[in-house]
């Protein structure tokens, strides 16, 4: 084991009490080295503040930090009551919400370990999960992710009990495997009852090293693997992150992506434990932009689809408006294109352009903030994928802070990020305190630091295949550090393209830059042992069939939308453009339509809507056979 160099002074950054030296053993925030101790924390003196908020029958109610105690200490009691060994897994398989959180921190203070399942995954997918982590106890959120666990052919022997969140439907389930979170929370009330001090002697027998999370990756190269994250790698990450973006306890947060992912659960859970923000569940992912402009939040992380939906949608709007109203966007863009462009280069604005902004502000992007909810918005963050460096100039144009970050599950969801005293468009900003970077000598990234993980479940083989000879872990990224630390992702090892010519080519750039397009919304560009680039593009819809609308070009689904020659036209024009940005080798030569609608639910997407490359280039190989005849 690694001797733990003494604390350090305290220092208070953003609010909250840290080690003096980021990167110091043992990691203490407010005094406290694990998430459950730092959560009986923030929950014995907040007490009545609001710690979320969540719709019940189109109403936002609050909830207290001592509701998120008390139905996390019953939870937690409960899974006690039932048997739950420390060290053994608890899986989750629900939507966002408030009962997600309860339980996450209810596992982790008496010692067992929270594995989020995403909603989209098959019964075949959660069966594997629920076997490999040995899972001993199963929350699912109703009749429809249940049923995912009934279709399991052997049932899922290691599954003691099944803890189902909502009744709906379900009144006349029988079973000694299933009960319901009501009845958890008598069990809970009971043990509470016969040991009133037990929930807080759990708490102290956790250790800054103990396993607190299991979270799979998406296995695009082979089957799932479950990374194991300790406290102080959580612990890391958030005293990262506080150092580097500043938040306060005012700030207000809407929660959208899957809890099961790193990112979200990161902007959700932990980092409002340390600052002690407020978190607004969106109803679902569909009603995120109504949620949006309701909740008006101060923070909020996206992935690069969302942020590129927004951007979609004000650009359908302003070719809506009127005369007047294109020509006094246009002429407001220009200005905030400007000055965004000399902020970036570190020039001073001149005064006429810095007048010319405030008026644009004044007459044109102010209003558009407040539409798009964005308003109130202090700190915009992407992440999980590569966005486009226009897209965020065109954010910063409008006035909206959108800052670009990059970690992954197996350094707790942060290495880098962009600040607003120090943001490079392009870059993905310098390493957080805490944290060092490298980059081998194939391009690949690498990084050091208390955020990375322990490694994966039971596969001792793949977790040494991930970190190097002396300790620093490999990202499978590539990219470049300028002079300055900062950092440029410029692809995936693995998805490297060499030419029949023996060129190499990182197809991220291309495939980012045809992102920015509104009637572009993925795209894998195609090549390797080829003679020259392909693409496949999935379009928009929402922007294509309005583009169809508009010029009376007939289809009748979304198939023959994407076989319409028009519609052909318009996308071959996007390409071209793109092209003219990049040196004849690393040009798209031809380009096919993916003709499905794909959502979360298909094997070519992951949860936070990237396409799998492997997964689409096998699905769909007659398309691509067809560029190369």
């Amino acid at each position: 084991m690694t001797k733990h160099d003494p604390i350090q002074p305290q220092e208070v950054v953003n609010g909250v009490s840290l080690n003096a030296t980021p990167g110091q053993r043992p990691l203490v925030i407010d005094g406290c080295t694990t998430l459950p101790a730092l959560f009986q924390s923030r929950c014995s003196t907040l007490g009545s503040r609001t710690a979320h908020r969540e719709k019940d029958l189109g109403i936002w109610k609050a909830y207290s930090w001592s509701d998120y105690w008390n139905h996390a200490r019953l939870i937690g009691l409960g899974l006690l009551r039932l048997g739950l060994e420390r060290g053994r897994v608890v899986s989750i398989l629900s939507e966002d919400r408030k009962e997600w959180l309860y339980a996450d921190m209810g596992i982790q203070c008496v010692g067992g370990i929270s594995s989020g399942v995403y909603t989209t995954d098959s019964s075949s997918q959660l069966a594997y999960i629920l076997k490999d982590s040995d899972t001993q106890f199963l929350i699912v959120e109703n009749e429809e992710q249940l049923d995912k666990f009934l279709e399991i052919p052997d049932g899922a022997p290691t599954v003691e009990k099944v803890i189902i969140l909502e009744d709906e439907g379900l009144h006349d389930l029988k079973g000694e495997r299933f009960l319901f979170l009501e009845e958890l929370y008598d069990l809970g009330r009971l043990h509470l009852a016969e040991h009133p001090k037990l929930f807080e002697a759990e708490i102290e027998k956790a250790q800054a090293g103990d396993i607190a999370l299991l979270i799979y990756t998406s296995g695009t190269t082979g089957a799932p693997k479950g990374a194991m994250l300790s406290h102080e790698n959580i612990m890391a990450a958030i005293e990262g992150g506080i150092r580097a973006l500043p938040t306060d306890s005012s700030a207000e947060q809407l929660c959208f992506l899957p809890l099961c992912h790193i990112l979200e659960r990161d902007s959700s859970i932990y980092f409002p434990l340390a600052v002690r923000s407020t978190v607004n569940f969106a109803e679902s992912p569909e009603t995120v932009f109504d949620n949006l402009r309701e909740v008006s939040p101060h923070v909020f992380t996206a992935v690069p689809r969302v942020w590129e939906k927004v951007y979609s949608r004000v650009t359908v709007l302003s070719m809506e408006a009127t005369t007047l109203g294109k020509l006094a966007f246009k002429a407001a863009l220009g200005v905030g294109m400007t000055r965004a462009t000399l902020m970036q280069q570190g020039k001073p604005v001149p005064a006429m352009t810095a007048l010319g902004y405030r008026l644009a502000d004044f007459l044109v992007f102010r209003n558009l903030r407040q539409m798009l909810g964005l308003d109130r918005l202090r700190q915009g963050t992407s992440g999980a994928a590569p966005i486009s460096p226009a897209l965020l100039m065109w954010y910063r144009a409008i006035g909206v802070p959108l800052l670009e970050g990059y970690g992954m599950t197996e350094n707790a969801g942060l290495a880098t990020v962009n600040t607003e005293d120090d943001n490079r468009p392009g870059t993905v900003g310098r390493a957080v305190p805490g944290v060092k970077l490298r980059i081998a000598d194939d391009g690949e990234i690498q990084t050091l630091g208390l955020n990375n993980f322990m490694g994966y479940w039971r596969n001792n083989e793949k977790t040494a295949e991930t970190y190097t000879d002396d300790g620093w872990l490999r990202t499978g990224d590539i990219g470049r550090l300028d002079d300055d630390g900062f950092l440029t992702i410029t692809g995936r090892l693995k998805d490297i393209i060499i030419t029949a010519g023996g060129k190499n080519i990182t197809p991220a750039e291309v495939e980012s830059r045809l992102k920015f397009s509104h009637y572009v919304s993925d795209a894998v560009v195609i090549g390797d042992k080829r003679k020259f680039l392909t693409c496949l593009i999935m379009i928009d819809q929402e922007n294509v069939e309005k583009y169809a609308q508009d010029n009376k070009v007939p289809f009748s689904d979304f198939a023959s939308l994407c076989r319409a020659e028009p519609v052909l036209d318009l996308i071959r024009a996007e390409v071209e453009q793109v092209n003219k940005e990049f040196a004849r080798v690393e040009q798209i030569k031809d380009f096919r339509l993916i003709d499905v609608l794909l959502t979360a639910e298909d094997e070519e997407l992951t949860a936070t809507m990237k396409l799998r490359r492997s997964f689409v280039e096998k699905r769909h190989k007659a398309l691509i056979d067809d560029m190369y005849k």
